[in-house]
């Protein structure tokens, strides 16, 4: 009997499937895919090839991705990094180039054409974007892909944050954004999965798979919560900076913003008529 897969991590329709799952779930032809990478800055993810469908996420510049369809200027692909299945613009996406050595660790960055603050920016490169050095040079870093960035916003592969909550911060003020991943803008979990991945955690992409794989669970009668816990309610989550108050993307204030846990707790109950769910402590 074919198993029920969750489409967000699993590449099925009914008329094409990926390969790999062949022996678990029923379709109409099964593909191997292709391997492509990100070209642009943030390329959104859909749940439809169209325009105006809804933005589930984002793919950041250089992210690998596995393609299994490619038709009308949209291909329906996986992320090879949190696995999360969508549809984005063709144009979006390249060959596969060489494998990352560095990931942007400020904020954002440009790429530029030419090693000069004063040439006109190609792209603007987002937190955690993926990049292959070519080589440093001054100030710069050449990629293997074309085009220079600062090399003081990059940092190894190899090298983590040691604070998520002090990455979290670095986002306060974004604009809340459905399915963003960027301080242009950005959503609940999507600020957990950046802030994790910049200390070395790799972490799910929506609300309840982070609820399901992240960190160790942590009683919310015991009172012992500490800077960088994760609070879950259904459909939200935040990061704690201290022992009472919590950082959050959110909706209300159409922003990222930092409110008294407590008072978060009874806002949600009031608007959704749910406490909070669940802790998460995720320790090296």
């Amino acid at each position: 009997m074919a198993e029920t897969l969750d489409p967000r991590l699993h590449a099925v329709r009914e008329d094409l499937a990926d390969a790999r799952l062949k022996a678990r779930v029923e379709a109409a032809r099964f593909v191997e895919g292709e391997t492509a990478q990100v070209i642009a800055g943030a390329a959104a993810l859909r749940r439809r090839p169209a325009d105006d469908a809804p933005q589930d996420t984002q793919l950041l510049f250089g992210e690998t991705v596995r393609v299994f369809e490619r038709r009308d200027g949209w291909a329906w692909a996986q992320n090879e990094r949190d696995r999360y299945v969508g549809y984005c613009r063709e144009d979006r996406l390249g060959p596969a180039g060489p494998s990352a050595t560095h990931r942007v660790s400020a904020l954002r960055t440009y790429l530029y054409p030419e090693a000069s603050l004063k040439a006109p920016p190609l792209d603007l490169l987002s937190l955690e974007s993926a990049l292959a050095v070519a080589e440093t040079e001054g100030r710069w870093a050449r990629l293997a892909t074309g085009g220079f960035v600062h090399a003081a916003h990059l940092a190894p592969v190899a090298a983590f944050a040691d604070d998520p909550a002090a990455v979290a911060e670095t986002f306060l003020e974004t604009p809340y954004l459905w399915g963003g991943k960027t301080s242009v803008g950005l959503d609940c979990s999507g600020l957990i999965q950046l802030a994790l991945q910049r200390a070395g955690f790799e972490c799910p992409r929506d609300t309840d798979m982070q609820e399901d794989a992240i960190g160790d669970p942590v009683d919310p009668a015991a009172g012992d919560l500490r800077r960088g816990d994760i609070v879950f309610w259904p459909g939200h989550v935040g990061i704690m900076v201290d022992a009472a108050r919590i950082l959050h993307a959110n909706a209300t204030d159409m922003a990222t913003r930092i409110w008294q846990l407590a008072a978060l707790d009874d806002h949600v109950e009031r608007q959704e008529g749910s406490r909070l769910t669940s802790i998460r402590r995720v320790e090296p």
